[in-house]
Formats: C-alpha cells, sequence, structure tokens
C-alpha cells in the first residue's frame, strides 16, 4: 500500500492536481495554527495553579496540533476526493492521526494514574510502549500487513462454553472496555478537580459526590462498552443475584465499610483534617475513601481504619465544631509560698508562650493540699492541635520554671525521714555483746 501510494504520488507530482492538495496542506497549517491560538488566547494557562494542573493544560495544548491538523486533513480529503486523488493527503493523515492518538493516551495517563509531575520508570515504560504500538499499527497499514493480520484474527476462534469468539472479537471488546473505561477515569479526574475548587460546598459533600461520579461513570462506561462489543446486558441479571449472594455470605464486612463511607461523608460527622481518636488509634484525617479511612499520627504513621469502626464505634472528634483544645500542667510549691502573688505571675507566663490561645484566658488554680506541698495546675488553650501538644506543653513548662526561679520559690520533693527509737539501749547492747565475744 505505501508503495502503491508513494508511486502514485509521484505521478501526481508531474500533473496540476497535486498543488491542489498542497494548497489544501498549507491552508490547514494556517487554519491549525489560528484556531490553536484562538483556544490558548481563550482558554490561558494559569501558571498560579499547582505544578500538576499546569504540566497538564501544557500536555493538552501539544495535543492541539496535530488533532485539528488532522481533522482539517480528513475534511479536504472528503472534498477533494469528489474531483481527484488526494495521494499526499491519504500519506499525510495517519501520520498526524497516529501522533495526536499518541499524545493524547500519555495525557490520559498522567492525568488519571501520574500522582505528581515526576512520574515513575514503570509510566515511562507503558507511555513507551503504547506510542510504539500505536507506530507499529500506522506501519502495518501502511505496508498493508494490517489487513492480513485482521483477517487472520478475525479467522481464528476461541471456544467459550457453548459460543465461540474470533480473537478479533475479543480483542475489540478489550479495547472498547480500556478506552471507555480510561475515558471515565478521566471525566471523573476532571469532575474532582472541579468540585475539590468550590469552597461553597462542604468538603464531605465534595467527596461523596466525586466518589458518586466516579463509581458511575466507571458503570456507564463498562456497560457502554459491552453494548459496543455486542454483549447481551440482561446476562448481568445472573451476575447481580450471584453479587448478592456473595454480600450475603461473605462480603457483608466490605459492603459494610462502603455504606459507612458514604454515611460518615454525608452526615459530615469527620472532613480531612480533623483530628480524631479512635480505638487505640489517634491522628489527623488526610483520606476519606469508600472502604477505608487513612490517620496519620503525629508521630508520621499512617493508620487505616475501615470506615465500620468510624461508625460503629465511638470516636473522639477534636475539631468537629472547634479546634481549640484545653491543655494543664501541674506544679507543687512549698507551704510558705505566697499563692495570691504566684497565681497571676504563672498566669502571666503562659501567655507569653506563641501557640497558647489568646481568645481564653489561662487559667492557674490551687487544687489540692499535697503531702509535700501546694498543688497547682495551670490550663490554657490552643487553637492547632495538629503541631502537636508536647513542643508547646514543654514551653509552658520552661515559662513557669523561669518565674519560680526569678521569684526563689521552693518546689518540694518527697523526702524520707528514718527515726530509731529507744537508740540508747541498742548502743548498750551491742556494747555488750562487743565485750562477751572478742572476735566481734
Amino acid at each position: 500500500m505505501l508503495i502503491n501510494l508513494l508511486t502514485d504520488f509521484w505521478s501526481d507530482l508531474h500533473e496540476t492536481r497535486v498543488w491542489w492538495q498542497i494548497a489544501v496542506v498549507v491552508l490547514c497549517v494556517l487554519l491549525t495554527h489560528f484556531v490553536k491560538k484562538i483556544l490558548q488566547r481563550r482558554f490561558p494557562i494559569d501558571e498560579s495553579n499547582s505544578p500538576e494542573d499546569v504540566y497538564a493544560a501544557r500536555s493538552f495544548s501539544r495535543i492541539l496540533f496535530p488533532a485539528i491538523f488532522w481533522f482539517l486533513l480528513f475534511i479536504g480529503k472528503q472534498i477533494l476526493l469528489k474531483w481527484q486523488h488526494v495521494y499526499l493527503l491519504s500519506l499525510l493523515i495517519p501520520i498526524f492521526g497516529s501522533l495526536a492518538l499518541i499524545r493524547f493516551g500519555i495525557y490520559l495517563s498522567r492525568r488519571i494514574f501520574a500522582k505528581s509531575v515526576d512520574v515513575t520508570g514503570a509510566h515511562l515504560w507503558m507511555e513507551k510502549t503504547f506510542s510504539s504500538g500505536v507506530w507499529i499499527i500506522a506501519i502495518m497499514y501502511y505496508t498493508d500487513v494490517l489487513t492480513d493480520v485482521i483477517d487472520f484474527l478475525d479467522t481464528n476462534t476461541l471456544a467459550i462454553g457453548r459460543s465461540k469468539l474470533s480473537i478479533l472479537e475479543i480483542l475489540q471488546g478489550l479495547i472498547s472496555v480500556v478506552i471507555t473505561v480510561l475515558l471515565a477515569l478521566w471525566a471523573s479526574a476532571a469532575l474532582d478537580k472541579r468540585l475539590m475548587k468550590m469552597g461553597s460546598i462542604h468538603s464531605s459533600l465534595r467527596t461523596v459526590l466525586s466518589r458518586l461520579g466516579r463509581s458511575l461513570l466507571i458503570l456507564f462506561a463498562v456497560l457502554i462498552s459491552l453494548s459496543l462489543v455486542g454483549i447481551d446486558l440482561t446476562v448481568l441479571s445472573v451476575f447481580s443475584g450471584a453479587l448478592g449472594v456473595g454480600l450475603g455470605l461473605g462480603l457483608q464486612k466490605i459492603a459494610s465499610n462502603y455504606v459507612s463511607g458514604f454515611i460518615i461523608l454525608l452526615d459530615r460527622s469527620l472532613s480531612i483534617d480533623d483530628l480524631i481518636t479512635v480505638d487505640k488509634y489517634s491522628g489527623k484525617v488526610s483520606q476519606i475513601n469508600t472502604r477505608y479511612t487513612v490517620l496519620k499520627g503525629l508521630d508520621g504513621v499512617e493508620s487505616v481504619i475501615p470506615n465500620e469502626m468510624l461508625v460503629s464505634s465511638p470516636v473522639q472528634n477534636l475539631s468537629l465544631t472547634d479546634r481549640s483544645v484545653w491543655m494543664s500542667t501541674d506544679v507543687s510549691v512549698a507551704y510558705n509560698t505566697d499563692i495570691e502573688a504566684l497565681l497571676p505571675q504563672l498566669v502571666s507566663a503562659t501567655k507569653t508562650v506563641e501557640r497558647v490561645s489568646t481568645k481564653s484566658e489561662p487559667s492557674a488554680n490551687l487544687i489540692s493540699f499535697g503531702a509535700s506541698g501546694l498543688d497547682l495546675r495551670i490550663g490554657f488553650w490552643i487553637n492547632d492541635p495538629e503541631n502537636g501538644k508536647m513542643g508547646v506543653l514543654s514551653q509552658v513548662n520552661r515559662a513557669i520554671w523561669k518565674v519560680l526561679q526569678e521569684q526563689k520559690i521552693e518546689v518540694p520533693y518527697p523526702q524520707s525521714e528514718v527515726r530509731i527509737l529507744n537508740a540508747a539501749e541498742l548502743v548498750s547492747v551491742s556494747a555488750s555483746k562487743s565485750n562477751a565475744d572478742p572476735a566481734i
């Protein structure tokens, strides 16, 4: 096929009709450049966005030229076909179509699977494999090998139960499922980005809409792909019955976690960045997924909590309605201390700590009369518990200790006093034993 195209194109070079094709190509280039400029002005790249969004916008702009040029070439080919041969256009259309397809596939993979601008080696290998596969198919098309391959795949069948399917039908089914699911994932990623920027909607509701939209898009994609292949969707009723039996027997925990995930998101009992404690796990909510929730502890350890536990177990939420957290530290002073003068000084010292809240006044109280001294408790509020409690508690203790040192106030510590009863009798008995026994 390629040799025939080149031969026909060479013969066209000696005739005036080839100049019409060259004129169409030049016109398509100019129109493509003009349309691309209009689109870039209409939808400029916002450099203030995240690096991932900027990279995605630039990747999409790379698709515009080959895609628009291919589309205009295709239209020009259909118009010129009414009057003459279009061998030059037939050579160019598969090349730019393949280039547009490769760039669009790479753009989809980066938007769906890449978590950041820097991709892994496996991801790059997958993109190179996809690009090589597209170019190989294009070469097979030019060399007329693709037709023979399609005929071979269509004539060879595989027995699946009582039915026989050709290898071509199986490949078409797999390709249609992969393409529709990828498009659904792309649409869900775009929907998720759009929802997360809507500050007027609660974060939990945005997450619910994102998860629900993703599930529905994938479901519709699978159903549409199966319909395109020619699979009767009524057979899914048998699968749904088997799924119901499976849920009743062994998947109720998984189903419960999924339902619990939507309940958590809908009733807004938990949100991203909330500080919670459930069972023996404490930390900040970093992810709320449909099956589990991720807690990141202040020590950096991440805990995966099934959503069912968050619904059925008591949960302490330190930031449900207010992020302020009360803390306290205890200290003992000697009984001869002037408490009335000391307590205001401790409150003032606590206020000097940067992380101590200024909205709620710290407090200093005499809580008990201890065995060694007077027991005092200094209480205060902080507004950023996600930054940890150990640091602010240390700073408050140091401020209190500085006041005690400046005022020369004694901090008592436990002391033990040993008394010996009848000490004179014990000394005399010991002396008599020593006189009686010379060895002593």
